[in-house]
């Protein structure tokens, strides 16, 4: 058993590491990916595979993870190496991915003070197209867009036309980075003792938003057809192989699997701790979550829908009218379509000049538009907040829950860094905690001026995109086969037994042992196959003259930043396993030389 250290910090109470670890779980993918796969993938039909993957891989992966960290007492690094010296590379590869997270992730709580302090004006910045350079008409990019995306596009990144032109930094969003990061410093500066008081606020705050979102949301005019939209089963979806891998998918990775951040914060565990029960209630909590922050999510939407189907239909109105000298009130939206058949025969020459004009409009195409990501946050609801009354105080409420969204994932990200680090004897007699978390958040946040480039948003999603996915499933794989295989079950069951005074029952040895793992390998050989079914590798551009994205292919030199991504953090398992059989080798080579 491994000894306790005594002067190991701790937290202040077990609240406090729930807290941490649902501030850490619960985070912007709840908010803006998790509706987008219920909008995709069946509605309500979505949340049967979700619920099934959360039994057979969230909860028994979480558990592995927080009872390896408990046990240990020490961050990735000690933990797998305390297991078997062969497996320190996947502590190290852990924090690696960290690093690589870290420093993109907190981009987006930069972009988020960036709208927080525009919520404030009257009226929201974004709620308009602004005026020419000639102050003649409405700027054309804007026109062709929307003035949401355009102050996503323009007036916050101002993005380049592609990859390869990286243009300059952009000095408002490099302070608003350096800003974010002096919050996240301030967080981690005193380790547990002030990452467990920040965490009552950046777990409990967005809940806060949340129930007045939702209470508002449900009054909005229109949030019923969202709602039914979201909560109406496509059951032919069940069929769709695609539904239940992403249910996995997002199962894992909302979780925060694989990073070390969960094995950092169990490490500051008492080692009586119940951290089974833990588990249950984090994995609970965080898929509860999302599928609160859906229904609030939807009910906005529909709203959105709802205004913009209106707003069609009435310039539909409108433009027939004055085409055909109509009385105000004959046409409506119930009799639109009739009408519109009548006039088209009745005048056929009249309404041909005005067909293109016409608009198709559609409640079910405005609701199957399914948006995620940076869009679903800073274009898809700043244009729902624009329209409703006192925008300002939704928009002020919005992205402060953004930013406990995300810097509670932070604290995650950094400890996952931070207590690898700290456990080091070499580097803590040297350097005092204060010093090494000022050291982590200086070099991220300078790297990080990369993505507030003209071209950053590119390499944002690049990073978004590859530095991780590949990298998590094969450190939780090797993970699960470590403490199943190599350490022994038996041997890791009699320990949380001898910890908790618990036994460890047979659900959970199933799945740790054969059906998280084959999940595991499914899911890699399914990106795998995509991306090879894929080809080459394309991404979004900005083509302001079109107004929206077009796609483009990646230039060789972002694909080597891919490929550098996704193999700098894995290369460290077998390299460091290779490294410790030779040295073993070499002693034992050596004993066997002076005998």
């Amino acid at each position: 058993m491994v000894e306790m250290e005594k002067d190991r910090p701790q937290w202040g109470n077990p609240l406090q590491f729930v807290l941490a670890c649902i501030s850490y779980a619960v985070g912007l993918g709840n908010v803006w990916r998790f509706p987008y796969l219920c909008q995709k993938y069946g509605g309500g039909g979505f949340l049967v595979p979700y619920l099934i993957m959360l039994i057979v891989e969230g909860m028994p992966l979480l558990y592995l993870e927080l009872a390896v960290g408990q046990r240990m007492r020490q961050g990735s690094i000690g933990a797998w190496n305390t297991i078997s010296p062969y497996l320190r590379g996947v502590g190290i590869a852990s924090v690696i991915v960290s690093f690589f997270l870290s420093m993109y992730y907190n981009v987006i709580n930069s972009w988020s003070f960036w709208y927080l302090f525009h919520s404030f004006q009257d009226p929201l910045p974004w709620s308009s197209c602004p005026l020419n350079s000639n102050l003649t008409s409405h700027d054309e990019e804007c026109e062709r867009a929307s003035s949401t995306e355009y102050f996503w596009y323009r007036k916050t990144l101002n993005i380049s036309p592609s990859i390869q032109e990286n243009g300059v930094i952009q000095w408002e969003q490099a302070l608003c980075l350096i800003l974010a990061w002096l919050v996240v410093y301030l967080c981690i500066l005193k380790g547990t003792e002030s990452t467990g008081k920040v965490v009552y606020i950046t777990a409990l705050l967005p809940y806060c938003v949340l129930i007045i979102y939702l209470i508002r949301g449900l009054t909005l005019h229109g949030a019923a057809n969202g709602l039914a939209y979201m909560f109406t089963p496509k059951v032919e979806q069940l069929a769709n192989p695609q539904t239940w891998i992403n249910a996995a998918t997002q199962i894992f990775f909302s979780l925060g699997l694989g990073f070390g951040s969960l094995i950092a914060f169990a490490s500051y565990n008492e080692q009586s701790n119940n951290c089974q029960k833990h588990a249950i209630i984090v994995s609970l909590i965080n898929s509860f979550t999302s599928i609160f922050a859906s229904i609030v999510t939807f009910a906005i939407y529909g709203f959105k829908a709802t205004f913009n189907y209106e707003s069609c239909v009435n310039k539909v109105i409108l433009l027939l009218t004055n085409t055909f000298d109509l009385e105000d009130g004959f046409l409506t939206s119930g009799n639109l379509e009739e009408m519109k058949a009548h006039l088209a025969s009745t005048y056929p020459k009249e309404y041909s000049e005005v067909f293109l004009q016409i608009k198709n409009c559609s409640l079910e195409s405005e609701l199957d538009t399914a948006v995620q990501g940076t869009g679903l946050s800073f274009i898809v609801y700043t244009e729902a907040i624009k329209n409703m009354e006192v925008p300002q105080l939704w928009s002020v409420l919005y992205f402060v829950m953004l930013l406990m969204l995300g810097i509670g994932s932070m604290l995650g990200n950094t400890t996952a860094i931070l207590t690898p680090l700290t456990d080091s004897k070499f580097i803590s007699s040297r350097l005092p905690k204060e010093a090494i978390s000022g050291l982590i958040c200086v070099i991220n946040c300078v790297i990080g001026l990369v993505f507030t480039l003209e071209s950053g948003n590119y390499w944002f999603e690049i990073f978004n995109n590859y530095s991780a996915t590949f990298s998590l499933l094969l450190i939780v794989l090797v993970e699960t086969i470590a403490v199943c295989y190599i350490y022994g079950l038996r041997r890791f069951e009699n320990d949380l037994q001898v910890m908790t005074g618990c036994k460890l029952n047979w659900y959970w040895k199933i799945m740790w042992a054969f059906v998280s793992p084959l999940l595991i390998i499914s899911l890699f050989i399914f990106y795998l196959m995509d991306y090879i079914l894929t080809g080459n590798l394309k991404y979004q551009a900005w083509d302001a003259t079109q107004g929206q994205l077009v796609p483009k292919d990646y230039p060789g030199y972002a694909l080597a930043v891919i490929s550098f991504l996704v193999v700098s953090s894995l290369m460290f398992i077998p390299l460091v396993a290779l490294g410790t059989f030779i040295m073993n080798r070499r002693k034992r080579g050596n004993t066997s030389t002076m005998v």
